[in-house]
């Protein structure tokens, strides 16, 4: 059975490069009705904080993305690292070394000035020296001398690393914590890990695992080293590119679905395909569809798909998703129209969550425009008509068609073009100069509530 694992470390948010690997992961995963494993590498103790483990955790749920073991973490396994450290010490696979840092250091110096890559020299792998007193030895593993390693990649296809590249690793620091390489290697192991799916700043560490991996016996995995996300300018994606978080996303009001389409086609393809929902990846999804070259980021291409997404939305879970941020914005939308028929209205209008509900707030409660909005429109010529229209409000049947009659009735009683009432009754009521249709948006505010909105500003109007 297929069993694919997503393997962050808590050291910060989730970002989205770390976003598409988990998508990639769990869709090969669920196509091939494999298991889907998550993993939280939180050895490094200084960085890893239980704030970033939730984080984790809350992007992954609100993404969808549901893992059917775990999550597991790294520093519960401690014990059984150190068993299987103490294995290969047992059986010859690896070593104490006692090199001091400083002795390190000169011997990388002493290999730069000779021109040569830095690299450690083996000196106690086989050394019958007497250990000096008072050092405390890290644990090596015993990289082969000779030989390749080939590693298969389903994406950048075969890679061959000699054996002679690679020095002897340290997998256990001088206080006995494993190092990260070996984590991953047992727990890879031990979960029954088919493929290893992870973004390509990881090749380096592959043949290093590898052959940690062939001196347990155990069974290689396949892989495939997923290029990263470059910003718009070719450099590596960072926050000055916008956000990088998954959650930040989430609270700036995009939907997961959009954000998930978009992840799937940075880097990947299925024909023209630009549209689609996570099933249809799932059916879709392909090695040979994945780029080998980095992605570029492209925020407008994702706001574009949120806009598609919000257009097609179900208007009632679209209303329940926007009462977060109507709540920030001091709406309550128990006192106002339905706001179903507010999402309704205003959705193929704006491209996230947050806008909508910015859209929406002058439909529970007032706005007061701004004072050169004012001046443009609220005249002294125009009083009279508003007027006017204040008192047919007051009689009208109160749906869309008959405000609209009576809005026109009144703009030709005062030889007047329909925008020229349409336009100050629009800033009196909403606050702003843009909005859906007025007869719409009349509609939903109510007569009540756009009778005293009219009469507040018409004892203000000049003339």
């Amino acid at each position: 059975m297929i069993r694919t694992r997503f393997a962050p470390s808590p050291t910060g948010y989730l970002h989205i490069g770390g976003a598409r690997t988990a998508l990639f992961s769990w869709a090969f995963a669920r196509q091939n009705g494999g298991v889907f494993v998550l993993r939280i590498e939180d050895t490094d103790l200084e960085r890893s904080t239980p704030e970033s483990v939730q984080a984790i955790l809350d992007s992954m749920d609100w993404l969808g993305l549901d893992y059917d073991e775990g999550p597991f973490y790294q520093m519960q396994r401690m014990d059984r690292y150190r068993e299987v450290i103490r294995q290969l010490l047992d059986e010859g696979k690896a070593y104490y070394c006692y090199a001091s840092k400083e002795e390190l250091d000169a011997l990388r110096e002493e290999q730069r000035a000779r021109g040569l890559k830095p690299r450690y020299d083996g000196r106690w792998r086989d050394s019958k020296a007497t250990p000096p007193a008072g050092v405390k030895p890290v644990v090596r593993f015993k990289n082969p001398l000779d030989g390749t390693v080939l590693i298969d990649d389903l994406i950048k296809g075969r890679v061959v690393v000699q054996n002679g590249e690679l020095d002897d690793l340290i997998i256990a620091r001088a206080d006995g914590t494993p190092t990260y390489n070996f984590c991953v290697v047992v727990d890879d192991w031990d979960m029954k890990i088919t493929h290893v799916i992870r973004g390509d700043d990881h090749l380096n560490n592959t043949p290093r695992q590898i052959n940690i991996l062939k001196a347990l016996g155990a069974p290689i995995p396949q892989y495939a080293h997923v290029p990263m996300i470059l910003g718009h300018d070719g450099e590596r994606l960072s926050k000055r590119h916008g956000a990088v978080s998954v959650l930040q996303y989430r609270d700036d009001g995009y939907l997961p679905q959009a954000l998930l389409n978009y992840l799937a086609r940075l880097g990947w393809a299925h024909g023209d395909e630009e549209v689609f929902d996570l099933r249809q990846f799932v059916e879709w999804f392909n090695w040979n569809g994945v780029s080998k070259s980095a992605a570029k980021f492209n925020p407008e291409k994702l706001v574009w798909l949120n806009q598609q997404y919000l257009k097609a939305a179900d208007d009632q879970h679209l209303a329940e998703l926007t009462r977060h941020f109507l709540a920030a914005d001091c709406c309550d939308w128990d006192r106002g129209p339905d706001l179903k028929r507010v999402v309704a209205l205003l959705k193929e209008r704006v491209t996230t969550l947050e806008e909508l509900a910015d859209a929406a707030v002058y439909f529970y409660r007032p706005l007061d425009p701004h004072e050169d909005i004012k001046q443009q429109y609220f005249t002294p010529e125009v009083k009279p008509a508003l007027s006017e229209a204040a008192q047919r409000l007051l009689e009208v049947e109160w749906d869309r068609h008959e405000i609209s009659q009576a809005l026109k009735a009144v703009a030709a009683a005062h030889k007047l073009k329909l925008g020229q009432v349409a336009m100050p009754l629009r800033v009196m009521i909403t606050g702003e100069t843009q909005t859906p249709p007025i007869d719409a948006t009349i509609e939903l505010i109510g007569r009540e509530e756009v009778l005293r909105r009219m009469r507040h500003h018409l004892s203000h109007f000049p003339g």
